[in-house]
């Protein structure tokens, strides 16, 4: 029997098609509003879910996030909203959630604005509602995924995450496939990331302490670096508890020696330049450069979050450890990107509709219970290997 929950959906892109058909099928959305400044993408977002639900869920809307007053009118009436547009507009959408009394999540992609939202704790609990940023795949998924692990032990003292999206046929030169927008790859790139190391919060440099990590067949040996953002708010909230949190970002081998050269040469700066007389950013020059030889149509991805963490159980030194690898689904034709990152959203607004989260405003860490969401991904067939062995 349907619960007859009310969504909405900003962004009909990749990931706002995913997370609106995760409503309509797990969520138990009598309605989605699938809204996009481009009516167009709109209505071809809600038609793949309305066709792959086999009844009208989805319902396309067309808004731009700039227009506060279009978009308090489409959360009137609704119960949680999940933001799926770039993160600059999200904190402005936060504060109209609050006022319309509407759970509010979203994908996130900047921790200096998720930490300024977790700033209407107050508001949100007058109003009742529930306000989580970052909820994506990493941060977001990683971040439950972590807090479990940590959650499978008596005492968590060292937690360490890996985590990538990759394709399942890699082609040279790069061995990658752009699953999202390529302004995020070099956001994550080239920005620093933000550890626990010796109990305190430190900012490690990126494209920094490559190492390799074994994994079963057919994915075999990968690298994997230090990448911005993938924490989120995690290490502030663990400082002093936790001795080491870190994130580092997997990719097939030579790619991250490939990359940093771009990296050392100066290609991901956003400062201007002046080339011939005309100015230009060196990341933009990059993204036309680089965007075409990593975007291969209908090629097919998958995605691993692995987390260790280490300390005690039963008073014995003890190693957690809690792994999800996902593949391009052939049923939806959703990539494991779109699953991993849009599912994983879509959990978050559907257990905030649903009084599983706490009111008030906060990271995932705190806001989202570890173990229902880790059921709620196996339960969508994106399996939750755990393990717990002894020293």
């Amino acid at each position: 029997m349907s619960e007859k929950l009310q969504y909405v959906v900003l962004g009909a892109g990749r990931q706002g098609t995913a997370a609106a058909y995760d409503m309509a099928r797990w969520g138990g959305a009598e309605k989605v509003k699938l809204a996009d400044y481009d009516i167009q993408a709109a209505h071809q977002a809600a038609d793949r879910v309305n066709k792959l639900m086999g009844k009208t869920v989805a319902e396309p809307l067309e808004v731009d996030v700039r227009n506060l007053d279009a978009i308090a009118k489409i959360l009137s009436g609704t119960h949680a909203c999940l933001s799926a547009v770039p993160y600059y507009f999200n904190y402005e959408i936060t504060r109209l959630a609050i006022e319309a009394g509407v759970h509010y999540c979203d994908l996130g992609g900047n921790t200096d604005i998720a930490r300024k939202q977790h700033q209407f704790n107050d508001e949100a609990k007058a109003k009742g509602v529930s306000i989580i940023p970052n909820c994506g795949q990493v941060p977001g998924m990683g971040t439950s995924l972590s807090v479990y692990a940590i959650e499978l032990l008596d005492e968590a003292v060292d937690v360490l995450m890996w985590d990538g999206g990759l394709p399942q046929n890699p082609k040279p030169p790069f061995n990658y496939l752009l699953t999202f927008h390529v302004a995020g790859l070099t956001n994550e790139y080239a920005e620093p990331g933000i550890f626990l190391r010796n109990w305190k919060v430190t900012e490690v440099a990126p494209m920094t302490e490559m190492e390799t990590v074994d994994f079963p067949p057919p994915i075999g040996q990968l690298e994997a670096f230090v990448a911005g953002g993938g924490t989120d708010t995690m290490p502030w909230t663990y400082e002093g508890k936790i001795r080491t949190l870190q994130n580092l970002t997997l990719r097939y081998p030579g790619h991250y020696q490939q990359l940093k050269a771009f990296y050392d040469l100066g290609l991901w700066g956003l400062e201007p330049i002046k080339i011939g007389g005309v100015e230009v950013i060196p990341r933009d020059v990059f993204h036309v450069l680089f965007e075409p030889k990593v975007v291969v149509p209908d090629d097919k991805d998958l995605v691993i979050v692995r987390v260790k963490a280490y300390g005690k159980k039963d008073g014995k030194d003890a190693e957690a450890l809690v792994e999800m690898i996902d593949y391009y689904d052939e049923e939806t034709k959703f990539t494991a990107m779109e699953r991993g990152t849009g599912w994983s959203a879509a959990i978050v607004a559907e257990m905030m509709a649903r009084g599983q989260t706490p009111r008030g405003a906060g990271g995932v860490e705190k806001m989202v219970p570890a173990s229902p969401f880790v059921d709620e991904l196996n339960r969508r067939g994106l399996k939750v290997k755990e393990d717990v062995v002894f020293k």
